[in-house]
């Protein structure tokens, strides 16, 4: 039942579970000017600019300007896509927005984001909808309104935003805590996990595994969706799919595949999967034994303040020299 009231929690407590603590709204990357979602890039710190990339000038106007944003050419994005963005185009709307939200090529400034994001929603742009529904929810740099939140989230979802469909099903939850909410919010989880949300697909697994109101527990779709979740590089997911695939919950054991996964989880900084692969080398399950990683892990998962007397009972019986190539594993680990 723990496992049930956190993902309730997590579904409840607030929107876009992996977002950090940041300036701007909690959603997804824009897709440039077309308001499509995609994987965000890696941010680096935007350089001056000795001239616009070649694409600008083959390319014409948004098309251009979203060229350039790829490209890292922040200012000139922002001088080829301000034009079109006071005629009007939602697109380049969106993406001045996103400019002066996330700082690229100028300062951060969230109150001109909020009124380009305004107008892109405005317009029909679903990416600019869930964002500008966002900072409403928040209410930081705009003047705070759940009911158009709401609205703007829903016909972003009703779009085919998956990150509006996420996001707008929690709300649902939020608003309409039992039975109900849960009813009207499924089937937007299930649109966003199947369109790759993994925060979607973790909580469909969860609802699956242990079942809420009156939708009954189904461990094999639970298996799944944990899968799908894990696939997406959810360090959580992997953790309780490689649980899962070690004790046989929803489907055959595999303890091979199950310590693979909760080595992943372990490579990601996941404290519990850390201690939990310790245990796996100290018993030789779904691979050799290995006093050295064994100490290696179960080092890193005890910096990180989780206890563990077995292990620790385990890392005292070791030889000296064990003990410091442990030590010294753990010291030159780094997180991936």
């Amino acid at each position: 039942m723990i496992r049930l009231i956190l993902v309730l929690l997590l579904l409840a407590g607030g929107l876009s579970a992996h977002a950090a603590e940041s300036d701007e709204p909690n959603s997804i990357i824009l897709d440039g000017l077309v308001g499509r979602e995609r994987t965000p890039q890696s941010e680096q710190p935007s350089q001056p600019e000795t001239g616009a990339p070649e694409s600008a000038v083959v390319l014409e106007g948004g098309d251009a300007a979203y060229g350039a944003f790829q490209r890292g050419y922040y200012l000139t994005a922002l001088k080829l896509a301000t034009p079109l963005a006071k005629l009007g185009d939602p697109a380049a709307q969106t993406l001045v927005a996103e400019l002066h939200a996330r700082g690229l090529g100028l300062p951060k400034d969230m109150k001109e984001a909020a009124f380009w994001y305004k107008a892109a929603a405005e317009s029909g742009d679903t990416a600019a909808q869930l964002k500008y529904a966002l900072l409403l929810l928040e209410g930081r740099f705009v003047e705070k309104d759940r009911e158009m939140a709401r609205e703007l989230m829903r016909k972003a979802a009703d779009a085919g935003n998956s990150s509006a469909q996420f996001n707008y099903g929690q709300l649902l939850i939020t608003d309409q805590p039992g039975d109900g909410g849960l009813k009207q919010a499924l089937p937007y989880m299930i649109k966003a996990a199947q369109n790759g949300i993994a925060d979607a697909q973790f909580a469909l697994s969860q609802i699956y595994a242990y079942g809420v109101g009156q939708q009954p527990a189904d461990p094999a779709m639970a298996r799944h969706w944990l899968v799908r979740a894990a696939r997406s590089g959810f360090d959580t997911a992997q953790l309780d799919l490689a649980v899962w695939l070690i004790d046989g919950i929803g489907g055959e054991v595999d303890y091979d595949t199950g310590f693979g996964w909760m080595r992943r989880a372990a490579n990601s900084g996941n404290v519990m999967a850390q201690n939990r692969l310790s245990h796996l080398y100290v018993n030789a399950i779904g691979t050799r034994p290995d006093p050295i990683e064994a100490a290696k892990w179960y080092i890193l998962s005890r910096r990180s303040g989780l206890e563990d007397y077995a292990l620790e009972d385990f890392f005292q019986g070791l030889t000296a020299e064990e003990q410091k190539a442990g030590i010294e594993a753990a010291n030159t680990f780094r997180s991936r």
